[in-house]
């Protein structure tokens, strides 16, 4: 039986829970047109994905690109989820913030600009776990 690994939260991401944050107290916070007055949206973009939503725009896509991240946020949760990925807040609802973030996943997700944030965490236990796990058996055979 095979487990899927766990979904990787966007909000845990450096930076975004704080700009989620805004985007609850000042809903105009979440517009697009809000790069261009918080420049630290376009920052943390950069920081995470190593492009700006500016930038992601400009790329030209691939032959049979679905426009995915032109859909609305709810119509994109699904299909996040199914490449990995949770854009959901503690409540369950999209995030405020994921369209300022979207186009640069997709295309970091699907390899065509841009990178994803490294992921400290590993589906598969590491050495001295299993080591560990294999010494509290012997243990508790005596």
């Amino acid at each position: 039986m095979t487990s899927k690994p766990p979904l990787r939260r966007l909000i845990d991401l450096p930076g975004v829970a704080d700009l989620e944050r805004k985007a609850v107290m000042k809903r105009e916070f979440a517009e697009p047109e809000a790069r261009a007055e918080h420049p630290e949206i376009d920052a943390c973009s950069t920081a995470l994905f190593g492009l700006t939503a500016d930038e992601a725009e400009a790329v030209e896509r691939p032959a049979g690109w679905d426009n995915i991240e032109t859909k609305p946020p709810s119509a994109q949760v699904f299909a996040f989820e199914d490449a990995g990925w949770d854009v959901l807040d503690d409540k369950r609802r999209p995030l405020r913030v994921l369209g300022h973030f979207s186009a640069q996943l997709w295309l970091a997700i699907r390899g065509v600009a841009g990178e994803l944030p490294f992921d400290a965490k590993s589906g598969e236990p590491e050495a001295w776990v299993s080591k560990l796990e294999a010494e509290a058996k012997r243990f508790r055979k005596r």
